[in-house]
């Protein structure tokens, strides 16, 4: 590696490492010189492109010759009835513009090309881009101006949505796969999505499944959109995973719904019910002065993050007597003790997984990211493919320490 000097903004020396010139750079310069003739910079284009073409014409060859077990120029008998059978021409899109292709051909029409596909006209990875700007959430808009900023062509709007409509096999895959028979941890919870209607553009409920399975991983069980949200919906959507394979589940989170309890005990009827205490916390504020908000909240924390339920309980009595002018505010928590109980059968860093619905929030926001630059979706799918790309981007990476076994009601 060659090292120089460079001026850095303060003023001083900075080494740097110069890069080293491949040599097969040099033979491919000399190789254009000699059989091209390169007077402007569109004369190396135009030339790389030729050669381009032939590299993948060459490798479709080799790709038949592999399919039918001879070579191209063996004139021996062969193990085979199938035989070369010409060639088709065909365009495809490069980064250096379209190029023209002859695709070797056999007798029997078995031969799949894998180089260059049936069917493909973009050699340029165009598509995968598209999809990624897509899932990042920009508008079909931005991906054209992207598009022609970088390879200099226009992408019309139908062929953005050609290109992303072939993840539609992919999306409904993914919302009908078959599910872990066990879940420690389930998180259930809804948004709200721009979406255009019959009557303009309003409001409908995206309702959402996460789920932690017994190796602390986060999956998406799954996505559906309705109207808006209620008891009902959720029924039949509990009734889905269960059927797609979700035998039993060990701890479910939930807000305040009315009728959503009943609904996941008629599927799950052995599962621990746990209230989400943001929720409750949330409701119980409504009812105390703003300027009481902190200390309100700082109180009832000692009670549901105190480090045994006796203390809890000692702590609760304090907490009631500290607030019994804000009654209201007080019976929201008296009347879900139970679920601050119910904390206490878990170690602590479960207790902070359970006590909160931060899992599902948290995913939500992941996918507020993308559905905010939108505007109002079209169409259900439009919302769907968005959401399984982004789906895809998160979910890998997330995972939760669990350092308790954890078994299935059933068992």
């Amino acid at each position: 590696m060659i090292c120089y000097n460079q001026l850095r903004p303060d003023g001083g020396l900075q080494t740097m490492a110069k890069r080293k010139k491949n040599p097969a750079s040099k033979q491919l310069m000399e190789h254009l010189f000699e059989n091209y003739e390169i007077k402007t910079a569109l004369d190396v284009q135009e030339a790389l492109k030729d050669m381009f073409a032939e590299t993948l014409e060459n490798m479709l060859e080799a790709e038949l010759d592999e399919h039918l077990g001879y070579d191209k120029n063996e004139h021996g008998a062969a193990d085979t009835t199938n035989r070369r059978n010409g060639k088709t021409q065909k365009k495809v899109l490069s980064q250096l513009g379209d190029i023209e292709l002859n695709v070797p051909r056999d007798r029997e029409s078995s031969f799949e090309p894998q180089i260059v596909k049936k069917g493909q006209k973009d050699v340029t990875g165009i598509e995968e881009k598209v999809l990624s700007m897509y899932g990042r959430g920009q508008s079909q808009r931005d991906i054209e101006a992207t598009i022609n900023e970088i390879y200099g062509f226009n992408m019309s709007h139908e062929t953005v949505s050609k290109i992303t409509d072939k993840i539609i096999p992919q999306v409904n895959e993914f919302r009908s796969r078959a599910l872990k028979p066990f879940y420690p941890f389930v998180f259930v919870d809804a948004m709200y999505v721009p979406c255009k209607t019959e009557h303009g553009t309003g409001q409908k409920a995206l309702y959402n499944i996460v789920g932690i399975d017994v190796e602390g991983r986060k999956e998406v069980l799954g996505f559906w959109l309705s109207e808006g949200e209620n008891s009902r919906e959720w029924l039949q959507i509990l009734e889905e995973i269960k059927r797609r394979g979700v035998e039993d589940i060990l701890f479910i989170s939930l807000d305040g719904l009315p009728g959503l309890q009943d609904a996941i005990q008629v599927v799950y009827p052995n599962v621990n019910l746990q209230r989400c205490i943001v929720h409750l916390m949330r409701n119980a504020t409504r009812y105390i002065p703003r300027k009481d908000w902190v200390k309100f909240a700082k109180d009832i924390k000692a009670v549901y993050r105190a480090v045994s339920l006796d203390e809890a309980k000692v702590l609760f009595d304090e907490f009631k007597k500290t607030w019994a002018k804000h009654g209201a505010a007080v019976a929201v928590w008296e009347k879900n003790w139970t679920s601050i109980e119910n904390l206490f059968t878990y170690p602590e860093n479960i207790r902070k997984l359970i006590y909160t619905t931060n899992t599902i929030e948290s995913y939500h926001n992941q996918l507020r990211k993308v559905t905010s630059r939108k505007g109002a979706f079209p169409n259900e799918m439009s919302l769907f493919k968005l959401l399984f790309l982004r789906i895809n981007d998160i979910q890998n990476v997330q995972t939760v320490p669990l350092t308790h076994k954890h078994q299935s009601p059933s068992e």
